[in-house]
C-alpha cells in the first residue's frame, strides 16, 4: 500500500508540474501578445502612420511632422512617445530640436499587408 501510495503521489507531482509549466508557458504568450497588442494600438491612429510614412523616408524633427499632419507641437510629440514606448521610433535631442527615425522598418511591410487586404475585399 505505502508503494502504491507513493506512486500516486509521484503521479500527483507530476501532474501538478506540468499545470505549472502549462501555466507559465500560457503566461509567457500573454505577455508576449501583449507587446504585440501595444505596438498594434500605437499604429491604431491615422496620423501616427502618416508620420510612419514619413519617418520611412529618414529622420525628422518634431516641427516638420507636426506641418506634415497639422497638428500642434504637444500633440504631435505625445503621439511619437507612443510610437517610441512601442519601440517603433526613437529620438534624438539636439539643442532645442527633437529628431525621430524609424528604427522598426518592418512596420512598413504591414502597411503593404493592409493594403493587399483592402485590395481583396474591394474586388
Amino acid at each position: 500500500m505505502r508503494a502504491e501510495n507513493s506512486g500516486k503521489l509521484g503521479v500527483d507531482i507530476f501532474s501538478h508540474f506540468a499545470i505549472l509549466l502549462s501555466n507559465m508557458a500560457k503566461k509567457s504568450s500573454v505577455s508576449k501578445f501583449k507587446t504585440q497588442a501595444q505596438m498594434f494600438k500605437a499604429l491604431a491612429h491615422p496620423g501616427r502612420l502618416l508620420m510612419l510614412d514619413e519617418l520611412s523616408r529618414g529622420e525628422r524633427c518634431v516641427c516638420e511632422l507636426a506641418a506634415l499632419v497639422g497638428s500642434e507641437m504637444p500633440t504631435v510629440s505625445r503621439h511619437l512617445s507612443q510610437l517610441k514606448n512601442a519601440g517603433i521610433v526613437d529620438d534624438d535631442k539636439r539643442g532645442a530640436q527633437v529628431f525621430y527615425r524609424l528604427v522598426t522598418p518592418c512596420v512598413m511591410n504591414f502597411f503593404g499587408c493592409v493594403a493587399s487586404v483592402r485590395e481583396k475585399s474591394q474586388k
